[in-house]
């Protein structure tokens, strides 16, 4: 009896460090949207951009909004931008940490599906081009065309997958075939563009960037992400079951092939849908599991919820970096987070034990 009590105050004593460090973690995202709200070329700074964003959550406190320019520089600007690069990173960093628990791969990331080349892809035959699949609206050609090939590479990832029996390592193999498929068809879309503006356009486009967020934007993208999130972390258990092993996770009522296809599918949707508006952003998705499962454990029931967390932050001070280093030059932020995240995956690799993924 006193040996499960004394593992009962284990779990319970560890559990609450977890919880501690997620709260911790959400401490430090919104230190980091402060920090990121004051900061910028323009003139507001902290005092005046909380004036502003008080004023208009309590438009009766007789708070002073502020001018025309903060509210402007503020409200249009800066805000919308700091909440699409918390949802994108949020999104990323979930759907790297699911593909990782499905696949059994510490090395993958929502892109070795394939997604971003086939995103590059659309939106390049868009913007040098001109050519829309489905929306020929100028305003949401390039997005349609970036979401609409990134799930066409999904539903290429799976037919192939499929003859092989769904297998972690055949899902890999033909992301990774898939990807190199769009990669080709996308040097030959910017070798035969007929402007080099527009070879520019596409290349600035595949760098990265949250410099066009828009709240009308945001209501788009916050849905499916609010929504697939949840999913993926109802299946947090099933993931840690499959760690052990497919014949384990069967044996325990788990249908791993069912498991890695809903897991796949949601993550997919989450990442086409984020960077068919903000281009590609790499390392996000690949680096927060990592950062999160060396802070808090490989249990995906505190690892999703940490890593959705230091995802957003992680973006977020990325992008502050990237439109605040230079002023009043902006980086793409996809190039700030290649340089953070290539010293660390190498520092991965190298200080990574020979142990078995689990």
């Amino acid at each position: 009896m006193s040996t499960t009590s004394g593992v009962e105050r284990l779990y319970t004593k560890g559990r609450a460090r977890k919880i501690l460090v997620i709260l911790s973690a959400f401490i430090a995202l919104l230190t980091t949207v402060v920090v990121s709200v004051s900061l910028g070329s323009a003139s507001p700074g902290f005092m005046e951009a909380t004036q502003v964003i008080l004023s208009r959550i309590f438009p009766f406190a007789g708070i002073d909004p502020g001018s025309k320019i903060a509210q402007t520089i503020i409200l249009d600007l800066r805000l919308p931008r700091i909440v699409l690069a918390i949802i994108a990173g949020a999104g990323l960093a979930a759907s790297g940490a699911a593909m990782q628990g499905v696949l059994r791969n510490p090395l993958v990331s929502p892109y070795i599906l394939g997604i971003s080349s086939a995103a590059g892809f659309g939106a390049a035959l868009a913007i040098a081009l001109g050519i829309g699949v489905v929306v020929q609206y100028e305003g949401y050609i390039v997005v349609a065309n970036a979401f609409i090939f990134s799930m066409l590479a999904m539903l290429m990832v799976y037919g192939i997958a499929r003859l092989r029996g769904i297998a972690p390592e055949s899902v890999i193999l033909a992301g990774v075939a898939v990807g190199y498929l769009f990669s080709a068809m996308l040097s030959l879309v910017q070798y035969i563009a007929p402007e080099w503006a527009a070879v520019h356009a596409v290349v600035f486009w595949l760098l990265g960037g949250l410099s066009t967020a828009k709240w009308e934007n945001i209501l788009i993208v916050l849905p499916l992400v609010l929504v697939a999130i949840p999913l993926l972390m109802r299946h947090s258990w099933d993931m840690n079951v499959m760690s052990s092993g497919e014949e384990v996770a069967m044996s325990l009522g788990v249908n791993p092939r069912r498991v890695v296809v809903i897991c796949m599918v949601l993550g997919s949707l989450v990442t086409a849908s984020i960077i068919s508006f903000t281009g590609v952003i790499g390392f996000i998705g690949l680096i927060s599991p990592h950062l999160a499962r060396m802070i808090i454990g490989s249990d995906h029931r505190f690892l999703l919820p940490c890593c959705t967390v230091i995802g957003a932050c992680l973006l977020l001070a990325s992008d502050t970096v990237a439109r605040t280093v230079m002023p009043p030059v902006e980086f793409p932020v996809g190039i700030i987070t290649s340089l953070l995240g290539v010293p660390f995956f190498i520092y991965i690799l190298l200080s990574r034990r020979r142990q078995s993924w689990g």
